[in-house]
């Protein structure tokens, strides 16, 4: 699913909201997620998961190609942990 289907999907069931105004919530959710993860916050949407931050150290890389050494700098990468109710749902436990 794609953010113009879940705004769809979201108007669709809730037609009393105009379309544009479900298109701005949706977008301002998914920045605040953003705004939240850039300042190394913790997001947790219960039942679904968690978004985090995690940092990967600066190391010593191989260009796949040419088999040359390179130094990888320093990242900070977004991770996403599932949550209890999300999980049973994809292996089929919930009812």
């Amino acid at each position: 699913m794609i953010r113009s289907e879940l705004i769809q999907k979201i108007s669709e069931e809730n037609p009393h909201l105009f379309q544009r105004d479900v298109e701005r919530i949706v977008n301002t959710v998914f920045e605040e997620i953003i705004d939240a993860m850039a300042r190394g916050d913790r997001v947790e949407l219960r039942g679904f998961g968690a978004f985090s931050v995690k940092k990967r150290d600066a190391r010593q890389g191989r260009n796949p190609r040419t088999g040359e050494s390179v130094s990888v700098d320093e990242k900070h990468v977004p991770f996403f942990k599932t949550g209890k109710l999300l999980r049973e749902r994809l292996n089929g436990d919930a009812e």
